[in-house]
């Protein structure tokens, strides 16, 4: 019978493919993009208001011939340029696959959706269609941050908005978020119910959703497994993609190579470890 020793575990874990990281966590960060884009689809059915970005969004596809999941990928990189520039580095690969597929993910489920997708007759109906999109939208956004591959690019902004002018994060976000909002409201973009109870409900609903996905993507890589990022080698305890500080912070040695082996014990009649000695006659 094979004790478990610290070897044993970590030749357990070299064992498992190296690939199998880096495919968890991007297909769980797309998947969440997908996810959020269909929140956003269905918000914009339900006619009943839309987050900030969006009103700006939808407001100046109101007014030019492009759509809104256009709009929202030129705006992605003006604020992802801008944000780079203040912060006078590159952007990680996850700003900018988030502006890129974020606006073809919200287009294509308008398009795909124009039979289901349809704006209820009844208030309750679009009520309902509203609540929809709000949790689809926190799901999404919980299960695309959990992976841990970069802001996206208005989050990236406003952490370096509040790194160079030291004014409160929630601040910067909410000045930001008023001052597009009033632009979209201007543009014709459409402010209603929705726009509220996304302001209101977006912030508990998004924090329930990251706590989930966090426990959940510890259960699909696995303890003590390393993470690999698309433009990195082995991650460092202090590495983080996109703006702003570090995302993972420091780990304590025992989290990133597994819990320590537990001592073997001494078998009855032994004496540290040793098979005592038998006497004979």
């Amino acid at each position: 019978m094979k004790l478990a020793t610290g070897e044993g575990k970590q030749e357990a874990q070299s064992i498992r493919p190296k690939w199998r990281p880096f495919l968890i966590r991007w297909s769980a960060f797309m998947a969440g993009l997908s996810v959020m884009s269909l929140g956003i689809a269905v918000m914009i059915r339900a006619e009943m208001g839309l987050a900030p970005w969006d009103v700006f969004h939808m407001g100046l596809a109101s007014v030019t011939p492009l759509t809104v999941g256009m709009w929202l990928q030129l705006a992605g990189a003006a604020v992802v340029t801008l944000a780079a520039v203040l912060a006078r580095k590159w952007p990680g690969w996850g700003a900018i696959i988030n502006m890129m597929l974020m606006g073809w993910f919200v287009d294509g489920w308008l398009w795909v959706g124009w039979l289901w997708l349809e704006t209820p007759s009844s208030a309750w109906g679009q009520s309902l269609m509203l609540m929809t999109g709000l949790v689809l939208i926190g799901l999404g956004n919980g299960l695309y941050i959990a992976p841990r591959l970069g802001a996206g690019p208005r989050d990236a902004l406003v952490l370096v908005l509040a790194e160079k002018t030291s004014i409160p994060l929630s601040r910067v976000r909410l000045l930001l978020e008023v001052g597009v909002l009033v632009a979209g409201w201007l543009l014709g973009g459409p402010v209603g119910a929705g726009t509220l109870l996304f302001s209101v409900l977006i912030g508990p609903m998004m924090q329930l959703s990251m706590q989930f996905w966090d426990k959940m993507m510890k259960q699909w890589l696995g303890r003590g497994d390393v993470i690999e990022g698309i433009h990195q080698r082995k991650v460092r305890t202090d590495d983080h993609d996109g703006f702003g500080g570090p995302v993972r912070g420091k780990a304590d040695f025992a989290e990133k190579c597994g819990r320590a082996a537990q001592p073997v014990r001494a078998l009855p009649g032994t004496a540290g470890g040793a098979p005592a000695k038998r006497r004979i006659g």
